[in-house]
């Protein structure tokens, strides 16, 4: 009965560790920066860039504004 109990407890511990490494990481990965000119980029997008550097949009945000904030933060390119 002891080596039961003891196979069970292994079995969970193994059950566990598993289920975490599973369901622990990044099952959706967070979707990259979008590339290219932000004229082009959907409102979702700009939000998304906006959010992913802290700078929260107000949910009455126009696509105007947020594509304005997003040009605004943008770093300029560097110069060769």
């Amino acid at each position: 009965m002891q080596s039961r109990n003891l196979f069970l407890g292994f079995a969970g511990i193994v059950t566990a560790v598993s289920m975490w490494g599973i369901w622990g990481g990044d099952m959706f990965p967070a979707e990259k920066d979008p590339k290219g000119d932000p004229d082009t980029w959907t409102e979702s997008e700009l939000r998304r860039w906006l959010e992913a550097r802290g700078l929260l949009p107000s949910g009455k945000a126009s696509k105007d504004d947020l594509l304005e904030r997003v040009k605004a933060n943008m770093k300029p390119a560097a110069r060769p």
